[in-house]
């Protein structure tokens, strides 16, 4: 009995010490950890009971700020978001059920005191900033007038645009239709913010998903300056090879074809095929270089891996392991042209174009600009940082001139993003995604003055029509003109002495004529854009020539099939298998027929 009693006391006794030490782990060594967890009630609304920073844009706008709430509100302060809807896809939302997104997640230490960025103190109120602390303000790279810019031609479409500085990375604009207004989760009736929560989750296009930097789609032919860069990287032999001149690309392993849009034919030099984006020449390009070699230079653009840029949960843009290419090699052609399973965020697209516009080398991107404390003084810049190099600063010279002679060449697809008096630098891109109906993502990227680069841009257009009238080069280009345009004009660009003016076409010095970045009226844009695809030579298809429009019930071995839609994917999510480039079009055994067109 008495043997019994002490393995009962002992029990207790041991119960007890491990109760004191858990209780003694929690509050000594764990708090702070506890503290900081989102889902701590308290903290929660302590939060709520102070004041958080602003959120400010480069040109002054403020993007979001806590005023004090309404008498009988909850809470002391409520979080406001004064531009609404125009920045929601960068400073994210402040939320009491629905936790942070954006800037306000990714800085939330900063904005509310809990971190404090401080230089040397210099008077009483740095002083009093570094003993006691206090919210911080954050103010972006962004532009509010880019912003607008791409508000108002995104209207009434889905799509999204980045706009970069290729030589910093800073993120100069990014926007995605549909979109939500940031206030609507930063309401003091946590049953209103039910009701926008529910309602946003049920409308179309997914708008709590920034498409800009998390959702990704097949790249279509903007893809080809991964592939052109390749050949300069890897086989050079391949840049002066007269490509035959073809309408339809015979496929390894299949009876079946790639077929170039429309129907036209196209063939030359990689220059020729690059202008009027020839997705023979391109799918014979990837064959010829191979899928080790085309994986390389795809993961050399930052393909494969998560962008560092200060969003959270950025997508990776994808492009197929060469494994998957094995007794497959159809889809390598595919690949090369920017279908199949390529698929590619807009801020990827933007990065790619910034990269050849700054001598090879991505930037790390970046929102944040500097953080400044309560009088306002800066105690903090962002430093610029190189991510990786994509491709050699002479691959870099090459590629700059293969995508000018997209948008001032007369044949060229992307003819509508021109600007008189700036050469602009680009790569339109157009991508099949759906049959019934027939359906397409248009794209376009580009860097400009292509000389003296000061901004790089990604537009894409998703579920437009197909046809010549929804191409990238004739509704995603000029999208990209604007900004390019709104941009120069606040932000001319010096170069050899001279001002070239994106507004006028105007150069501020007399030596105007010798500058390599004003481009000859001729670059005006006509009123309407080649369809991409048609080349140089082109020749109708004849009876000698069909294209395949039947569908075909049999697969032989080794060859899978595209579907006939591309499913829209988020973060961690790759897409299925695209039916072809908007701008080319191609069929597998076991596919629809893409009608024989490309993409351009």
């Amino acid at each position: 009995m008495n043997r019994q009693i002490r393995l009962v006391g002992a029990g207790i006794l041991v119960m007890f010490l491990a109760l004191f030490v858990r209780l003694n782990y929690l509050q000594v060594f764990h708090a702070g950890a506890l503290d900081a967890n989102p889902n701590n009630g308290t903290r929660v609304v302590n939060e709520y009971d102070r004041p958080r920073g602003a959120i400010l844009s480069s040109d002054g706008a403020t993007l979001a700020e806590s005023v004090r709430a309404p008498k009988g509100s909850p809470f002391t302060y409520e979080r406001v978001y004064p531009t609404g809807s125009l920045f929601a896809d960068v400073t994210g939302y402040y939320s009491f059920i629905y936790g942070t997104d954006g800037v306000e997640r990714t800085y939330n230490d900063i904005l509310d005191g809990s971190v404090q960025k401080t230089g040397f103190p210099t008077n009483l109120s740095d002083l009093r900033q570094l003993l006691v602390g206090g919210a911080q303000n954050i103010t972006l790279t962004l532009s509010e007038k880019l912003q607008e810019v791409a508000r108002k031609d995104l209207a009434g479409r889905t799509g999204s645009v980045v706009a970069l500085d290729p030589s910093t990375g800073a993120i100069l604009a990014l926007y995605s239709n549909p979109t939500y207004n940031p206030s609507e989760l930063a309401q003091l009736s946590t049953v209103k913010e039910q009701q926008a929560w529910k309602r946003l989750l049920a409308t179309p296009g997914n708008p709590l998903s920034p498409g800009a930097y998390r959702n990704r789609w097949p790249p279509g032919s903007t893809f080809k300056i991964i592939t052109a860069s390749a050949v300069y990287d890897h086989d050079p032999s391949l840049a002066d090879e007269a490509f035959p001149v073809l309408g339809a690309l015979p496929l390894p392993q299949t009876t079946h074809e790639l077929h170039n849009y429309d129907g036209s034919y196209c063939g030359g030099q990689i220059l020729q095929l690059f202008t009027v984006s020839c997705d023979t020449g391109f799918g014979k390009i990837g064959l010829d270089l191979g899928a080790r070699t085309l994986y390389s230079q795809a993961r050399a653009f930052g393909f494969d891996s998560v962008p560092p840029i200060d969003l959270p949960d950025a997508a990776a843009s994808d492009f197929p392991r060469p494994a998957s290419f094995v007794g497959n090699l159809p889809t390598l052609a595919y690949s090369a042209i920017g279908q199949e399973n390529v698929a590619a965020t807009p801020l990827q697209m933007a990065m790619a174009a910034g990269a050849i516009a700054d001598g090879g080398e991505v930037m790390v991107p970046h929102v944040l600009s500097y953080i400044s404390n309560s009088q306002g003084q800066v105690v903090s810049r962002y430093k610029d940082k190189v991510w990786r190099r994509a491709t050699s600063s002479a691959t870099a010279a090459k590629m700059t001139a293969l995508m000018e002679s997209v948008v001032d060449s007369p044949d060229g697809t992307g003819v509508a993003a021109a600007i008189p008096g700036v050469e602009v630098a680009g790569k339109t891109g157009t991508s099949q995604t759906g049959t019934v109906p027939p359906t397409t993502d248009d794209w376009f990227a580009a860097f400009a003055p292509a000389a003296h680069p000061s901004i790089a841009v990604a537009v894409v257009l998703l579920d437009q029509g197909l046809g010549v009238q929804t191409q990238g080069g004739t509704v995603a280009a000029p999208i990209a003109r604007s900004l390019i345009e709104a941009w120069l004009s606040e932000h001319p660009v010096r170069g050899a002495g001279e001002v070239v003016h994106a507004d006028t076409g105007s150069v501020g010095s007399a030596r105007a004529a010798t500058t390599s970045a004003v481009a000859p009226a001729s670059a005006v844009a006509p009123a309407s854009a080649p369809a991409e695809g048609v080349p140089p030579i082109v020749v109708r298809a004849t009876s000698t020539a069909p294209r395949a429009t039947t569908t075909t019930n049999t697969r032989p071995p080794g060859i899978s099939a595209t579907s006939d839609t591309t499913k829209r994917s988020a973060v961690g999510a790759r897409p299925p298998a695209s039916a072809g480039n908007r701008d080319e079009k191609r069929s597998l055994p076991g596919e629809h027929q893409r009608t024989g067109r490309s993409s351009r």
